[in-house]
């Protein structure tokens, strides 16, 4: 059986005997390769076989536990904290409001009451109060009228 070259032309002797030499270690080759692999793929299945029936610690697992364990009981407070501080908050938020509530309605009374209380005063107040701040001469017309008295005296 005669091999082509790419060119279309025939090996000579020399090069299809090295063909048919390489393809005998080639074979071998890949006999050997096979083995490699499968060495291998026992020694990958044997690995994992041993690191799954291994004996694992079981300290690290309570730690978790034990942490896991406070970090709930710290949220748990905080919850209940924060439920205590909202209702005490609310309740003198109310309590706020009401005394608001009772000073309106008081300054209500008030305004209503004060009219009958201006009528109920001396009816003469008004007067009164005229009489209390008004002058018989203005301040800026006082000098001219100590000079008009002196005048008047002589």
């Amino acid at each position: 059986m005669s091999l082509i070259n790419e060119f279309g032309n025939r090996p000579d002797s020399k090069n299809e005997m090295e063909m048919r030499h390489t393809a005998g270690e080639g074979a071998q080759r890949d006999a050997e390769l096979d083995q490699a692999l499968t060495d291998f793929r026992a020694n990958v299945h044997a690995w994992s076989q041993a690191a799954y029936s291994r004996q694992r610690g079981v300290e690290l697992t309570l730690r978790h536990r034990a942490w896991r364990l406070a970090v709930g009981w710290a949220m748990g407070c905080i919850l209940v904290a924060g439920g205590v501080t909202g209702t005490f908050v609310e309740h003198q938020r109310q309590q706020e409001a009401a005394r608001i509530a009772a000073a309106q309605r008081q300054a209500r009374q008030k305004l209503a009451e004060a009219p009958e209380r201006t009528q109920q005063q001396d009816p003469n107040l008004m007067a009164k109060v005229d009489s209390d701040i008004s002058q018989e001469v203005p301040s800026a017309m006082e000098p001219l009228a100590q000079m008009m008295e002196g005048g008047e005296s002589q």
